[in-house]
């Protein structure tokens, strides 16, 4: 039974602070978050440790060498950029072949990895915005990989339930099934390889000593240029891969201005179209005038039209989202006020469209349904703010059960090619230099003069759902951070799903059980077919936020106990 609100709002503590906060996808990353913000540095130093240590203590759903999606808000520049933090396909792709030989999604293996773009990320981040090292911010990352942790639950039951999976490549094995089984929760697990990887970076950078941009440059440098981009480039060539040394050596980060909307009076910023980040604007963009406060928190009416502004949105991502370096995304158009007014009238108030919507182009084609397993997930999540007023968000990821290890090193290279498709009429088509369209999708929301608020989650195509509804639970339900990240969640599968193998399962709405059984009802009236969570889902993502209060310097954090969340701060 819950406690009186009076002793307690929340299951978890309600952190809050003035220094600094952090919230992570594990409690590891928060602590070295906290660390590094301790010892004099600033919001993006701490955001940068955290998502650095994420590859190591998830090591199962974030990559060292995967992908960093960022937004940060920089208080002296008062603006929001995007840090890309994801790797092309390499020049040696054969776009023909993959339509030939695999039609329907990429296979797991080698053929998926692309270009790592997270180290580059981490360290163009602290370039441009931070103020430490290279070696200060990597050292609990260093120090986790080669004395190890404690294996957690969550880390341990996925371990175990890919077992095959790691099998299948000796150096995957060696780590992740050490002497032939999975690791139990408790035992200590140790990534030795790793962890000199990341320490050949730390000690190339404090060869260049006194000049700090410079130190950064050679960190960068040792992977993309030195002996870790050796061994990758050699390990696929000589294993049927397709990254080159020369894709490692000319890879660079794109830096740009955040897409922004606002909602009556809330500005909302994600990356771009190179990710799902716009589908979350969209979103937000098509509720907006919906009196949702009025429906009531997790009403029928409400859950209803949220979901109808998720399909509306998906539509659009699929048709349209895709590398806007190689495909013409409409952006202005589909932000523009004018078409969320024509989105949104497409809301039946009292009927759920019974299979995705169509795009906002009538040319696009039909999709058929491909119901299977919705299984693919992986990410995870780091936000950070300081006194300053610094906002640091990323979302990293990528798995280490779905492609090889490079012996050695100790990770795969970035396998998000499996969010690209075969089809060269799709936006996210493959193509050499071209970037995957990208689930993880970081968030900041800003009250200017109230509140600001980094966001983000795991969870696949349920992260731009769970981060709306945890946004409107803090800014149209009135709940604190806490509160609002550990409220009953629910989530459309009503459109192909963006991981290989692309499922889609027409009207599916999945609801946690601590949703009322009424409102489950009526939801199938009007059409939605329900499926049930547990009450408490780590499928249902595990989002992290902190609002910083602009007047009075107040931090409040919240973290998901779907899973390892955590958050520190004073």
């Amino acid at each position: 039974m819950r406690p009186p609100a009076s002793f307690m709002d929340a299951y978890r503590p309600s952190l809050r602070g003035r220094r600094h906060m952090t919230s992570a996808g594990h409690y590891l990353a928060a602590q070295a978050s906290f660390q590094v913000m301790e010892a004099g540095g600033n919001a993006i130093d701490g955001g940068v440790a955290a998502g650095m240590a994420l590859g190591v203590v998830q090591s199962e759903l974030v990559g060292v060498a995967g992908v960093a999606p960022i937004i940060i808000y920089s208080a002296k520049e008062d603006r929001v950029v995007s840090i890309s933090g994801l790797g092309t396909w390499p020049a040696a792709t054969d776009s023909e072949f993959f339509a030939r030989e695999y039609p329907d999604s990429v296979p797991e293996g080698i053929l998926r990895c692309i270009v790592p773009g997270a180290p580059a990320a981490w360290i163009k981040a602290m370039e441009l915005y931070g103020t430490m090292t290279f070696g200060e911010v990597a050292t609990s990352s260093i120090k986790l990989a080669r004395e190890g942790f404690a294996m957690y639950a969550l880390m341990a039951e996925l371990l175990e339930e890919k077992a095959e999976k790691y099998a299948r490549w000796d150096a995957n094995t060696k780590i992740y099934l050490p002497g032939g089984r999975s690791p139990k929760v408790g035992e200590n697990f140790r990534q030795e390889d790793l962890g000199r990887s990341l320490q050949y970076m730390a000690d190339c950078e404090a060869v260049v000593g006194g000049d700090r941009i410079a130190g950064l440059r050679a960190a960068h440098d040792a992977f993309y240029k030195g002996d870790i981009a050796r061994k990758i480039s050699t390990y696929h060539e000589d294993n049927g891969g397709l990254i080159r040394m020369d894709d490692l050596a000319s890879f660079e980060v794109e830096v740009e201005d955040a897409l922004r909307i606002d909602v009556a009076g809330t500005k909302v910023y994600s990356c771009g179209p190179w990710c799902q980040g716009p589908m979350l604007l969209q979103i937000m963009q098509l509720l907006q005038g919906q009196n949702l406060s009025d429906m009531g928190h997790n009403s029928a009416a409400y859950i209803h039209h949220v979901t109808e502004a998720v399909k509306l949105a998906a539509a659009d991502r699929e048709r349209w989202y895709g590398d806007p370096r190689f495909v013409d995304v409409p952006m202005d158009m589909l932000l523009s006020d004018d078409y969320a007014e024509q989105r949104r009238a497409m809301i039946d108030p009292d009927i759920a469209w019974p299979e995705m919507p169509p795009s906002g182009d009538p040319c696009a084609a039909r999709i058929e349904p491909s119901p299977t397993p919705l299984t693919a997930l992986d990410t995870s999540y780091a936000c950070a703010v300081d006194a300053k007023g610094n906002v640091f968000s990323a979302t990293p990821s990528d798995t280490s059960s779905d492609g090889p290890v490079i012996p050695g090193l100790g990770f795969v290279p970035s396998s998000r090619g499996s969010q690209s498709r075969p089809n060269p009429q799709h936006p996210s088509s493959i193509e050499p230099g071209k970037r995957p369209r990208l689930t993880p999708n970081p968030a900041i929301a800003i009250r200017p003069g109230e509140w600001a608020l980094p966001l983000g989650t795991p969870g696949a195509d349920v992260q731009c759902q769970a981060m709306a509804q945890t946004l409107l639970n803090i800014d149209a339900f009135e709940m604190n951070p806490q509160l609002a990240v550990e409220a009953p969640r629910f989530a459309s599968y009503s459109f192909p799903q963006s991981f290989a193998p692309h499922s889609y399962n027409p009207g599916l709405l999945k609801l946690e059980g601590r949703i009322d059984d009424d409102v489950a009802s009526e939801l199938s009236a009007m059409g939605h077919k329900i499926e049930w969570w547990g009450d408490w889902s780590w499928q249902a993502g595990s989002m992290c936020t902190i609002r910083h209060d602009l007047k009075t310097g107040l931090m409040e954090s919240g973290a998901d106990p779907r899973r390892a969340g955590y958050a520190l701060g004073w």
